[in-house]
């Protein structure tokens, strides 16, 4: 903010009268002195610190290293509580909770004396959330992603989180693994603070936040418990006065061509297919045209770089001690545009010129790259999924690429959990596994459900992967030949819900195909005999939610929560 600027914190703390008075002397309970109202400015940091959420849960620490930034910079750091969405507890997924999360960011920038904003976060939908709250608002931000644990260790092997988790799941209900086998590897999986260290959803979104711009330089990989992740929140800390004394906000940096670049590094990190529906929501919070369609276009040319869990072997400690996402940002060079603005001030090829790389296993240069242009995450269409459907290349069995099967569909994912187990059950390895009814509107919420268990009787055939549809998400941890986010979704009458067992299904991820062989005028008439489930909830968030989330398609937003409302102040109550 330009010195001759008024600071919007000045419209409370600055005021005469009885609302002055009212705003200073209430703060002082805190113990703060008098000049802290001097004008300087007030920046708040949003923790979205957790003990329901593991993977935030060190959270107030690295704030506390903020506020040491905050106030060498001469600002006052005001720290505040935002809902926290912990992936591994939260019921009936925490993406059903984004849309309230960012609500309630928003409206608490706006409504409280802020210039500038720190987002703290971690888990998966924390990052996305606090993004698209602080988009609304527009004031200064800056983000500080919690950082990933440390590798798990295993019997002399590294383990991944949720990556292992589906493995050994498989693993011991195929009969190769022990119960006590079982309890041993949980012990030593998840074994210091910070999030999944694979190249899941939150380290995906922690990446892609540094690449859209609004992260410090390498702040996506240090891993949680590192010092160097303390020594960056101080540096961020003071870098948010100077995002308010520059005036920087959001909407300079979040543009058009940072989200192209942000779509081309998910590419070239193998990343989770969940930044499509957050990519698309944040960028329609800012009023950029973003569509399904551009995540396939953008990363055709764009080869994963890094070979990482769970489409490769790695994890995110090891990336960063490979150079991180600086490294990758600098080996796809031309690939990016990079002149686009960052929270540092200066361009992101400013930001990564001269970044090493330090380990050629890790982070792979563009002529040898870990796997071809084109194996990120894909969009297909076709009559099953007019609007669209997406599989992660990377992560499915090239022999299932091209397919064609007969359908086995269940309405709900608990169903088909009730029978996988089932040695009779009418499956072999070219059936197509369908699962309908989870997504935004169907479960509600639009559940990490995508990668279904494989059916006993195949994984004790030694059959490991099959075609699975449905219109849910997967984790960003997962893996396996899944076709997600199937829209319409069959909660609204897509194609999806006109699916019978023993149709023929056909899948071509080269020619970006995904089809169902029957004739319109069966579908016509399976159409008129189709009725809509009842709504999940009649009252509260999640009436409210059902009555205006969009389509995956779309970013699965609410409809009414496109483009911003800016950083107006409300009338004054007092």
């Amino acid at each position: 903010m330009p010195s001759s600027t008024t600071p919007r914190s000045a419209q409370w703390f600055a005021a005469e009268g009885r609302n002055g008075f009212i705003h200073r002397s209430w703060m002082r309970n805190q113990g703060f002195a008098d000049d802290v109202f001097d004008g300087r400015p007030v920046i708040g940091i949003a923790n979205s610190w957790s003990e329901l959420t593991p993977c935030n849960a060190h959270l107030r620490e690295l704030a506390e290293a903020v506020k040491r930034g905050v106030w060498e910079a001469g600002g006052l750091p005001l720290e505040f509580p935002t809902m926290s969405l912990g992936e591994p507890l939260m019921r009936p997924t925490t993406m059903l909770f984004r849309n309230l999360m960012a609500m309630e960011v928003e409206e608490t920038i706006r409504a409280n004396p802020l210039d500038g904003v720190v987002l703290l976060s971690g888990c998966d939908k924390t990052t996305p959330a606090q993004l698209m709250g602080a988009a609304s608002v527009g004031l200064p931000t800056v983000m500080l992603t919690g950082g990933p644990m440390l590798n798990g260790k295993f019997r002399g092997a590294d383990l991944g989180s949720g990556t292992d988790v589906w493995r050994f799941h498989e693993e011991a209900r195929a009969g190769r693994m022990s119960g006590a086998e079982l309890a041993e590897a949980e012990s030593c999986m998840s074994r210091s603070r910070g999030h999944c260290m694979t190249m899941g959803t939150a380290s995906t979104m922690a990446c892609l936040a540094e690449a859209l711009g609004m992260q410090l330089t390498g702040a996506a990989a240090i891993p949680a418990v590192d010092a160097r992740r303390f020594a960056l929140a101080q540096a961020t800390g003071r870098r948010a006065v100077g995002l308010v004394n520059e005036d920087l906000r959001p909407a300079a940096i979040l543009t058009r061509a940072a989200f192209e670049n942000a779509i081309r590094v998910n590419a070239a990190l193998g990343g989770s297919t969940n930044a499509v529906v957050h990519l698309l929501a944040l960028a329609g919070r800012l009023g950029v045209p973003l569509s399904l369609d551009d995540f396939d276009t953008l990363a055709r040319d764009v080869p994963v770089l890094v070979d990482l869990m769970p489409s490769g072997r790695f994890l995110m400690e090891d990336f960063a001690y490979a150079g991180g996402l600086p490294a990758v940002l600098r080996e796809l060079g031309d690939l990016l545009r990079t002149d686009v603005p960052t929270v540092t001030g200066r361009t992101i090829g400013e930001n990564v010129d001269g970044a090493p790389r330090w380990n050629d296993e890790v982070i792979r240069t563009r002529d040898a790259p870990f796997r071809p242009a084109g194996s990120g995450t894909v969009v297909l269409r076709g009559s099953l999924c007019p609007r669209g459907a997406v599989l992660k290349i990377s992560a499915a069995s090239p022999r299932l690429l091209r397919h064609r099967g007969r359908a086995l569909v269940f309405d709900r994912v608990e169903d088909y959990v009730a029978v996988c187990e089932d040695p009779d059950l009418p499956v072999d390895e070219s059936t197509v596994l369908v699962v309908r009814n989870a997504g935004p509107r169907g479960y509600p919420g639009f559940p990490e459900v995508g990668n279904m268990p494989m059916p006993r009787v195949l994984l004790e055939a030694g059959i490991d992967d099959m075609v699975r549809i449905s219109d849910a998400r997967m984790s960003g941890t997962g893996y396996g030949t899944c076709v997600l986010h199937t829209a319409p979704e069959a909660a609204i009458g897509g194609p999806l819900a006109l699916v019978r067992t023993g149709d023929w299904i056909s899948l071509d991820a080269g020619a970006r195909r995904l089809d169902l062989e029957v004739g319109e005028d069966e579908l016509a008439r399976r159409r008129a005999e189709w009725t809509p489930p009842p709504p999940a909830a009649t009252r509260g968030w999640v009436r409210l939610y059902l009555d205006h989330v969009q389509q995956a398609d779309e970013g699965a937003d609410l409809d009414f929560l496109t483009g911003g409302s800016g950083d107006a102040v409300g009338r004054h109550s007092h």
